[in-house]
């Protein structure tokens, strides 16, 4: 069964060492086999005092980057993609020290950039975000990490949002350490047949971020969980859930993901209420048949 994970923006952003070290025992507590942390700036969370209380805890990790306006790949200014690339390196060894393996987000441009790109354009763009990528892919295969590429959707970006853009970008850059991470939030706004689209992924696919398609827990609201959940086990995912949704207390995190009203009756629900539905919904998928 996927190991289930939380992500710590459900309730505090960004992750500090004595939040975690209130925080994580909960989560172990509730059941959770991991939890992913967001790296928003280095330096918010040590990752030798992070590796030392999930040791303790038994608890596993997952990490993601965050794309502010000061990071891009696919800038026209050198010292910013150099500066993201550095980034990203450096997501990549807190990573690795922590016994992660997956570093997952928009690892592309600011959340928010949404120019209107002509084929050309976009062309050119991703020929830039590619040649980018190439070094820190390579770096966090050396490393046994994974850098894993959301598609957000409309909204939030106009260069990825669907998983078969993503998918041409792995790709070519075509690296062990370079997946497509899914989002069920973003899958139900862009993708046409979600789960085809979770098929596409195939072995590409290194994470998966799921909440309900208001981003409150999974199960209470309309995404077709079964369709979803059949679609992994039919490519072989053996990797993560991860339940991901937000707090208002960081009112940049609450203004870019939209979180306008409570989703939940308190925010350790859309974990608890998530996790319950889950482990009840992978027991009920069929395994595949092999011919």
């Amino acid at each position: 069964m996927n190991p289930i994970g939380a992500n710590t923006w459900i309730w505090v952003s960004p992750p500090t060492d004595e939040r975690l070290a209130e925080l994580a025992p909960r989560v172990r507590g509730w059941g959770f086999d991991l939890i992913e942390l967001p790296i928003e700036t280095p330096g918010d969370w040590d990752p030798d005092r992070t590796a030392e209380l999930l040791a303790e805890l038994g608890l596993g990790a997952t990490t993601c980057a965050v794309m502010p306006q000061s990071r891009s790949l696919v800038s026209g200014d050198r010292a910013v993609v150099a500066a993201t690339q550095s980034y990203l390196r450096t997501c990549v060894d807190h990573a690795a020290r922590i016994g992660a393996t997956i570093v997952g987000g928009p690892i592309y441009a600011p959340v928010g950039w949404t120019p209107l790109l002509d084929d050309e354009e976009r062309s050119r763009t991703v020929d830039r975000l590619v040649t980018a990528l190439a070094g820190p892919a390579d770096y966090a295969a050396s490393r046994s990490v994974t850098l894993a590429i959301e598609p957000l959707n409309r909204y939030e970006t106009s260069l990825v949002n669907t998983v078969a853009q993503a998918r041409e970008i792995v790709d070519r850059v075509d690296s062990p350490g370079c997946g497509i991470l899914v989002d069920t939030f973003h899958l139900n706004i862009e993708e046409r047949d979600p789960a085809a689209a979770i098929r596409l992924a195939g072995d590409r696919l290194a994470h998966v971020q799921v909440c309900a398609n208001d981003r409150g827990a999974p199960g209470a609201d309309h995404i077709d969980w079964a369709a979803h959940l059949a679609a992994l086990r039919d490519i072989g995912y053996g990797g993560a859930l991860c339940i991901e949704s937000f707090t208002a207390e960081n009112q940049a995190i609450a203004r870019a993901a939209a979180i306008w009203r409570r989703l939940a009756r308190t925010q350790d629900a859309i974990a608890t209420d998530g996790l319950a539905f889950l482990r009840g919904a992978l027991t009920e998928v069929p395994h595949r048949e092999i011919a």
